[in-house]
């Protein structure tokens, strides 16, 4: 009888070599058609906490130019690292067709809006001189009297009271014009220019005309500043122009820019915390009872408010970028939704919640990067000057009528009611 051998079996075939994991791309997603409707006051819009949470990289098609797409991020971080890494450009966006909100270019093609740095801090920089703190301080009791005034005259008109014609819209405008340097006998002509512009309702042709009123306008006050200098924002641009860090379509388009984002955005969504602390009495009496909260109540207000509809201007990958576990190929879109990234519960307890004593990680309403707003300081000190006038003044201030007859703006690319009517 033999015994079997006893050596040791071959060893097994190594398994074959796994290939690395590919990120998802355009073609491997399922695109969203992105109607963005008008949604009832405050509402938030349900598509972005969908993806939020469910697919914070992901495919997009807007209201105009269906036949292209777009991606969309939605988390905090993903937001922050498109809008300020220089692998995602704006100038880039002049050269594409791009799916988008309206059927018109908003912004001027020299505007800061298509610039990249280096040439997007230059033109910043044509204009920082008159963002500084030491600016904001100057124009605060300018705009404290404008409100003084402006609710002198809502009181004699008597009660009940528009907000948006007695405050919201003439103190905003009041302010940017107090920035630029524009006398009172003009501002009236100016009033109605930014919404046309700034609206996906009237169309491109109503949006060209304001747009080319206002640039005729500021090309004639750059010229006066040219020959009186002054220290206003006018002033500042007509001296970059005659240094040559600027020219005229440039230092036109910065103005225009500032005059149109300024008066729009700040009237909306100052009467989108007006209309939210009259519908929410616990928080307007916290402010009451805490007047000393509320530069940091006006910050948080600042966070929740869903304060655009959709989303602002795309960037264009100038190479194949991952972000946030998809690649995403030269030469394609990619929106950030600033407004998404506000709520992102890894970053902001609780996001849904008004807490007026949140701390921490600072939202991003006002962008993020290069393109961060130059007027955030100013805006904050409208607010502020705004709703402690509101609330020192009209200790029952209230609405006039139900919190759902307030009818907000259609159509508007940042969101806002069209009337506010209240009583005290």
């Amino acid at each position: 009888m033999t015994s079997e051998p006893t050596t040791s079996p071959p060893p097994a075939a190594p398994p074959p070599a796994q290939a690395p994991a590919q990120a998802p791309t355009a073609g491997s997603r399922p695109v969203r058609t992105w109607a963005v409707e008008d949604l009832p006051a405050l509402d938030f819009d349900p598509l972005l906490l969908e993806l939020l949470h469910d697919e914070p990289v992901a495919r997009i098609r807007l209201p105009f130019g269906a036949d292209h797409e777009a991606w969309l991020v939605t988390r905090y971080d993903d937001v922050r690292a498109v809008t300020s890494d220089p692998r995602f450009s704006r100038t880039a966006l002049l050269e594409r067709q791009v799916t988008g909100m309206t059927g018109h270019m908003v912004a001027s093609k020299a505007a800061l809006n298509y610039a990249d740095p280096p040439y997007h801090t230059q033109l910043r920089k044509a204009v920082t001189k008159a963002f500084t703190g030491q600016s904001t301080k100057r124009l605060r009791p300018l705009a404290q009297a404008t409100t003084d005034r402006l609710l002198d005259a809502m009181e004699r008109a008597g009660r009940p009271a528009d907000l948006m014609r007695h405050l919201h819209g003439p103190l905003p405008m009041a302010v940017v014009c107090d920035l630029l340097g524009i006398p009172e006998e003009d501002r009236a002509e100016l009033a109605s220019w930014p919404d046309l512009i700034l609206s996906s309702g009237p169309g491109p042709e109503s949006s060209r005309a304001a747009k080319a009123q206002i640039h005729g306008y500021i090309s004639r006050l750059l010229e006066q500043r040219g020959a009186e200098p002054s220290d206003d924002l006018a002033g500042v641009l007509a001296e970059s122009l005659a240094e040559g860090r600027v020219d005229v379509d440039e230092a036109v388009s910065l103005a225009m820019a500032i005059l149109i984002s300024g008066a729009h955005a700040v009237r909306n969504n100052s009467a989108n915390m007006v209309y939210l602390l009259l519908t929410r009495p616990d928080l307007t009496a916290r402010l009451r009872a805490e007047p000393e909260l509320l530069p940091q109540a006006v910050d948080e207000l600042l966070r929740w408010i869903p304060h655009r509809n959709g989303v602002g201007l795309p960037r264009i990958a100038l190479e194949d970028v991952e972000v946030g576990g998809v690649l995403i190929r030269a030469g394609e879109a990619v929106y950030a939704s600033y407004l998404a990234a506000n709520r992102d519960p890894e970053v902001f307890e609780d996001p849904h919640t008004v807490d007026f004593d949140r701390t921490g990680v600072g939202h991003v309403s006002f962008g993020h990067g290069p393109h961060h707003c130059m007027g955030a300081m100013l805006t904050r000190m409208e607010s502020e000057v705004m709703l402690s006038t509101l609330l020192t003044r009209y200790p029952e201030l209230r609405l006039a009528g139900r919190p759902e007859d307030t009818v907000f703006q259609s159509k508007g690319l940042i969101r806002g009611p069209k009337e506010l009517w209240v009583t005290w």
